[in-house]
């Protein structure tokens, strides 16, 4: 079934009001009618079963291109995970943080972090900065349709290393740090399957726990980052045997945690 979001629906509501782009792709693309069920998600996890019972596509009846949709049913979203989790990913080359926004938002991630780090090769200005931050909330609108997500996930401002740390450190629960240099499988299995178990223990009573990942560019990180992670009590996780790209590690731990913690 075809999913839309609309924000600020209430169960209070009979009917919702589908305005902008999203008019023309369900009258001109998906060609749906009166009388066609679609869900529409509030971005907040509840998913609203509706039936289109009305649509203007010039602005003589609403004021604007509308879609009305009457609310049939509403239920909680089953796509989220019982945490949310952070990707603080240093920013790699080329278009490799596209895929990552991709993948990771269909694996559950909550909010993507680009991270300008000590061996992050690329150089931007603010508004090159800005006009990527607007393409990456574009794809990542687009992989959360796509997976049937009940929330869209936001990819945030650049920031430096030192902000995202004092960030992770203020808002996060835990913070993982993946690193070529962490004890071993046994110690890394443990810590995760300890996280595994609060944020599901939490979920139980509807509350949920942050958990931060930091991701290296190409090259990894570098030792004095190392330490301001280990200095903020960031828990060091191998991966395994395997050095990973900085494409791969992200989407690795985000499909750990997503098939250990989905119910």
């Amino acid at each position: 079934m075809h999913r839309f979001y609309v924000d600020g629906c209430s169960e209070a509501d009979k009917s919702i009001r589908i305005t902008g782009e999203d008019v023309n792709h369900i009258l001109n693309v998906l060609r749906l009618s009166t009388g066609d069920e679609i869900t529409i998600s509030d971005g907040s996890s509840r998913d609203y079963l509706c039936k289109i019972s009305d649509y203007c596509i010039d602005n003589s009846k609403y004021g604007e291109p509308a879609v009305i949709a009457d609310i049939i049913d509403i239920t909680g979203s089953n796509a989220e995970l019982p945490a949310d989790i952070y990707l603080f990913q240093g920013v790699p080359k080329g278009d490799k943080l596209e895929t990552i926004i991709q993948k990771c938002v269909e694996l559950g991630v909550y909010s993507i972090i680009p991270v300008m780090m000590e061996r992050t090769i690329v150089k931007l200005d603010d508004k090159k900065k800005e006009k990527k931050i607007n393409r990456y909330n574009a794809i990542a609108e687009s992989a959360a349709k796509q997976s049937r997500r009940g929330i869209i996930p936001k990819v945030l401002d650049y920031m430096s290393m030192n902000e995202a740390i004092s960030f992770a450190e203020s808002q996060m629960d835990t913070v993982l740090f993946p690193y070529e240099l962490a004890e071993g499988m046994d110690l890394s299995r443990d810590i995760i399957n300890r996280l595994v178990k609060e944020a599901i223990d939490k979920n139980t009573i509807n509350e949920k726990i942050s958990i931060g990942i930091f991701i290296g560019p190409e090259g990894g990180f570098s030792d004095a980052e190392a330490k301001k992670l280990e200095d903020i009590d960031a828990k060091t996780v191998s991966l395994g045997h395997r050095i990973l790209r900085t494409e791969t590690a992200g989407m690795t731990v985000m499909s750990i945690l997503s098939f250990l913690m989905d119910k």
